[in-house]
């Protein structure tokens, strides 16, 4: 019999409090991770350079077109797990799991050796600066090389989430960021016995915390008592599950893709105005993580509470859950919209002293900060529609918002000389309302409900099943049995 105390049922209780209690070690976590990305950028852009602020800055748009495909596996996994575990599908929790982390441990060999070999192709598509290529360079050929730690972290955290936790993978990600903070000085301006390594310093810095948190994950899902344990002895691929994981995937990793492959056309464009643009533009971009916190991790919440809901057939619930999590991330935002908007420049001041990108920086907060609370809205919406396993719609809006709205905008508006890159900052704002809109305007049409992987009804009293037969079920199957053991 499978232990079951590592799962949280949120089919039953206080809508606002699973999501208020969901959310906030994934609040946590999510400034954690920002937290030491933010270091990385604020020693780089104070101790090394505004130069050398810059070539961190580009390297995301890079880093993430190169993840983003992959990612939409962690996502369909969490809404599997969800949705499994909602229906008491014990044994399809476990394979799912096994089959997720084998199938991820494949992809992240084989986009780190991509990566590292076609960087700097990359770096001169997106119109690198020259002044900041070496550094670049040799920042993202240490980042991709550990990449493989990267998608065990996810995927492991993706797993806990889908079970209803999400507070275990923040005691991991706490200990990460501690040894990221404390190795970064040490490494990029070279401390004592440690060699002067610059931004390729920061690069390494993050490759080991995230080691550490991938091998403390592992460590804790590997315990006698937990629900699932992940050991390579057991991995085993199984056809069925991947096409259902890359069905559910694969619409949210193309849209995470379109959606890297058009921060790559934005840089590319903001690129062009020089190195004080870049370098604006990447503190500025560390703030908008910080916006976008409680959105996304109120949003990752509803991910998990749609699931479960939808897996034990309680559709009413599922509503309740989006406009509660509406109400509480328009609050939340409508605060850091506030000080984005009006006190831009205190924010910014972390990152360099340079006066230049101090005040593109403010321009940027002060237009783009109006969209933060769409923006949160659309989060709900996108979260409901992943754990609802309906991917695709998703994905259209992605596409018609950034490429039909954002890029076209972002290149006329950049092209007028009495906006310059200020058009670029309007065309995100603007992209981002109409992002809102089509989102929501989809939800009202109650589609999404009928996307379920295993639904059952709560007023029909289940039959126990022999246990043999319900191992071969499939995982699509519609109709799911409880697994009374």
């Amino acid at each position: 019999m499978l232990a079951r105390k590592n799962l949280v049922d949120m089919t039953e209780g206080n809508i606002p409090r699973h999501l208020i209690k969901f959310s906030i070690p994934m609040l946590l976590g999510n400034l954690l991770q920002a937290l030491y990305n933010t270091v990385d950028s604020i020693w780089v852009g104070r101790y090394v350079g505004p130069e050398a602020l810059g070539a961190v800055s580009i390297s995301f748009p890079i880093i993430f077109s190169l993840v983003a495909m992959v990612m939409g596996i962690t996502m369909a996994t969490t809404t599997m797990v969800s949705q499994y575990a909602g229906a008491k599908q014990y044994d399809m929790v476990r394979k799912t799991i096994n089959n997720s982390v084998l199938v991820l441990l494949i992809a992240g060999v084989f986009i780190s050796i991509i990566g590292v070999l076609f960087h700097r192709p990359m770096l001169q598509l997106i119109n690198a600066p020259e002044e900041i290529m070496p550094m670049a360079s040799s920042y993202l050929v240490i980042f991709l090389g550990g990449l493989i730690f990267m998608f065990g972290y996810n995927v492991l955290g993706a797993i806990l989430r889908g079970l209803g936790d999400s507070k275990t993978p923040l005691k991991f990600l706490f200990v990460a960021t501690m040894i990221n903070i404390v190795l970064d000085p040490f490494l990029i301006i070279g401390i004592g016995p440690f060699p002067q390594m610059g931004v390729a310093g920061a690069a390494l810095a993050t490759v080991i915390s995230q080691g550490v948190a991938t091998v403390l994950a592992l460590n804790y899902l590997n315990r006698q008592d937990h629900l699932v344990a992940v050991r390579l002895s057991e991995l085993a691929y199984d056809a069925e599950l991947t096409r259902t994981t890359i069905r559910i995937g694969l619409p949210a990793g193309i849209q995470q893709t379109v959606v890297a492959l058009g921060g790559l056309v934005v840089s590319s464009i903001i690129n062009t105005f020089g190195p004080m643009v870049v370098a604006a533009y990447g503190a500025a971009m560390r703030l908008d993580q910080f916006a976008f916190m409680p959105s996304m991790s109120i949003g990752l919440a509803v991910s998990a509470m749609v699931g479960q809901n939808l897996g034990a057939g309680r559709e009413e619930r599922v509503r309740q859950t989006v406009f509660w999590a509406s109400i509480l991330v328009a609050s939340l935002t409508g605060i850091i919209t506030l000080v984005a908007v009006f006190a831009p420049s205190v924010l910014l001041v972390l990152f360099t002293t340079d006066t230049e990108v101090i005040q593109i920086g403010s321009r940027y907060l002060g237009i783009v900060g109006l969209a933060y609370i769409p923006m949160a809205l659309m989060f709900v919406i996108t979260g409901a529609l992943r754990g609802a396993g309906d991917t695709l719609p998703t994905m259209v809006i992605s596409i018609a918002t950034l490429w039909g709205v954002r890029l076209p905008l972002a290149a006329y508006l950049s092209s007028r000389p009495d906006l310059g890159v200020v058009g670029i900052w309007m065309a995100i704002a603007i992209s981002s309302f109409s992002g809102m809109i089509m989102a929501h305007l989809y939800y009202a049409t109650g589609r999404w409900k009928d996307k379920a992987l295993v639904t059952q009804t709560p007023a029909v009293p289940l039959v126990e099943k022999d246990e043999a037969a319900h191992e071969d079920r499939p995982p699509a199957a519609k109709k799911a049995k409880a697994d009374t053991s």
